[in-house]
C-alpha cells in the first residue's frame, strides 16, 4: 500500500467540517502528552501550552489536534496522563461540551482509531476525593483526517496527522511502538534519540515531506496542513500548499496554525523576560496571516 494510496484514503473517508471566513480555530499537533517522567517531552511546556489553550477557548476558536496528542508509546495507558496533566484534559473538555473539539489520530496514538478504545478510555475518569466516575470526552470521536470546506468558496482544507507518507510509522507502528517502550524510552535519558522518528532524522523528513508534496500534485493543489515531522511549514501563494504546525515539543515552545478571518498564520507560545526579570507567555506571529483565497487565485 502506497503513501499516495493512504492518502487519498484519508482524504476521501474525511470528517467534513464546514467553516467560513468567520470562523476560528486552532491547530496543535504532536503534544506528546505524557507521564510527566523524565521522559515525557511535553511536561517542558505544559505551562505554555495551558495558557495558549486558555487564551483560544476564551476568545471562540475551535480546536483541531492534528495526531499524537498523547503519548501512547511510551505510556502504556491513558490514565496516568490523564493524571500528569488533568488540567489540561479538563479544559479540553470544555472545548469538547461546546463542540469545538475536532481530533485527528496519529501514529503515537494509532489506537485511537478504535471507537471501542476511546469509549473505554476517555469517556470518564475516577474522581477519587468524590469517589465516582466523571463524564470526561463523552462521545467524542477521532478521525484520519478533518475538511476544512469553506461554505461560500467551497474551497477545502486537507488536515491531517502525515504518517500516511511515512511506511514505517503508519503500517508498523506497533513495531514501533515496542522498540520504542523496551528500548528508546530508557535511552532517552542518555540523550540517544529514536532514529526511526522523522522529526529526529532529517533523511527521513525529507521523505515524508516529499511524498505529502508529490500526492498535493497529484490533487489539484490541495490546501494540505500535517503535524509528524515536527518542522513547521509555511508556503507562499504559487508554492504547493503544504502547511505543518509543528509540534507542542520544541525546546521552551510550541508553534500552531491559526485560521481566522479567512486567513492563515503560522504563531509560537514561548516564555520572554521582562525588564524586571519576570517571566511571561506571549505569542508571536512567526508567518502569514495570508489570505485562504489567494492559494485558491494560486492554485487556479
Amino acid at each position: 500500500m502506497s503513501s499516495y494510496f493512504r492518502l487519498t484514503r484519508a482524504y476521501k473517508n474525511a470528517r467534513i467540517l464546514p467553516f467560513d471566513d468567520s470562523s476560528k480555530f486552532i491547530l496543535f499537533s504532536d503534544c506528546h502528552r505524557g507521564d510527566n517522567s523524565f521522559a515525557d517531552d511535553f511536561a517542558n511546556n505544559r505551562n505554555i501550552y495551558f495558557h495558549a489553550l486558555r487564551h483560544y477557548f476564551n476568545e471562540g476558536f475551535q480546536y483541531c489536534e492534528l495526531g499524537d496528542g498523547d503519548e501512547l508509546w511510551e505510556n502504556m495507558h491513558f490514565e496516568s496522563i490523564f493524571e500528569a496533566h488533568k488540567n489540561v484534559f479538563k479544559l479540553l473538555r470544555q472545548f469538547h461540551l461546546e463542540n469545538r473539539l475536532h481530533m485527528v489520530w496519529g501514529n503515537h496514538d494509532m489506537v485511537y482509531k478504535d471507537p471501542q478504545y476511546v469509549r473505554k478510555h476517555l469517556s470518564s475518569y475516577f474522581e477519587p476525593i468524590d469517589e465516582k466516575d466523571k463524564d470526561l470526552f463523552e462521545g467524542i470521536t477521532y478521525n484520519e483526517a478533518i475538511v476544512l470546506k469553506h461554505r461560500e468558496s467551497q474551497q477545502e482544507l486537507f488536515l491531517t496527522h502525515g504518517h500516511q507518507a511515512d511506511w514505517w510509522n503508519y503500517t508498523f507502528w506497533r513495531w514501533g511502538r515496542f522498540l520504542v517502550r523496551v528500548l528508546w524510552k530508557p535511552l532517552q535519558v542518555w540523550g540517544i534519540a529514536d532514529p526511526t522518528s522523522p522529526a529526529k532524522n532529517y533523511k527521513e523528513l525529507r521523505k515524508v515531506e516529499r511524498r505529502i508534496k508529490k500526492w498535493i500534485l497529484r490533487n489539484k493543489l490541495l490546501i494540505t496542513i500535517s503535524g509528524h515531522t515536527h518542522r513547521p511549514r509555511f508556503p507562499e501563494p504559487g508554492d504547493i500548499p503544504f502547511f505543518n504546525d509543528g509540534s507542542c515539543v520544541h525546546p521552551r515552545s510550541i508553534t500552531g496554525i491559526e485560521i481566522e478571518n479567512g486567513k492563515i498564520a503560522l504563531i509560537k507560545w514561548q516564555i520572554a523576560t521582562r525588564e524586571d526579570g519576570t517571566l511571561q507567555i506571549v505569542r508571536l506571529l512567526l508567518e502569514g496571516p495570508q489570505k485562504l483565497a489567494d492559494y485558491q487565485m494560486a492554485k487556479d
